[in-house]
């Protein structure tokens, strides 16, 4: 497993409020068929945003310093491989109880930010994330075509410092998938801030 210790000029974060064993390389989403309301009011599952070569699911929110340095990377991956065949949707698994900012409304301001074309949804009980096994934010799941996972991880090697990255693992990752060859790095380390898990049900908004 590759360490991605270069982010953010630091080797670690808030840790996450629980810990569960990641989704395994070769396996199929948990919980695809899960609805979760995006940004536009609708509601939309990580099955219904699947594309023909792939799918990119980012856990990710918008109070985290981590994913406020990535996030127009991410915009940026995201809005040019949905163009390519992945799907993408960007997940909000934390609870606005504990992060205001991590509400609806912050999103569908980050959204708006980042000119996201692709959904933004929450995770309303944060019962998808955990069933990823998903820690952080930010931390990418990238499927094939076949449904099966190829990449999970950092989205590069330098959160802080864009020009200076020298490893750009969720986008090679995505171009082999794309082009229907294997990745070569399959799992990194995600450097980010503990996902704020839902003690239970709450509402999407």
């Amino acid at each position: 497993m590759v360490i991605a210790a270069l982010a953010l000029g630091v080797t670690s974060a808030a840790g996450a409020e629980e810990t569960t064993a990641a989704l395994a390389i070769g396996k199929s989403a948990p919980k695809a068929d899960i609805k979760m309301t995006n940004v536009d009011g609708k509601s939309i599952s990580i099955a219904e945003a699947k594309g023909a070569k792939g799918t990119l699911v980012v856990f990710t929110c918008n109070s985290c310093p981590y994913a406020q340095a990535w996030q127009a990377r991410i915009a940026e991956l995201g809005n040019s491989y949905s163009k390519q065949g992945i799907g993408v949707i960007a997940i909000n698994a934390n609870d606005p109880g504990v992060k205001p900012e991590d509400d609806m409304a912050g999103m569908k301001d980050r959204a708006k930010l980042l000119n996201l074309a692709f959904p933004y949804v929450m995770d309303a009980t944060s019962d998808v994330a955990r069933a990823f096994g998903a820690t952080r934010t930010p931390e990418a799941f990238l499927f094939d075509a076949k449904g099966k996972l190829v990449y999970h991880g950092a989205i590069d090697d330098n959160g802080r410092e864009p020009d200076k990255v020298t490893s750009h693992w969720l986008n090679d990752a995505c171009a082999a998938t794309v082009a229907g060859k294997a990745v070569a790095v399959q799992e990194t380390k995600s450097i980010g801030c503990g996902i704020k898990f839902r003690a239970g049900k709450s509402s999407a908004s």
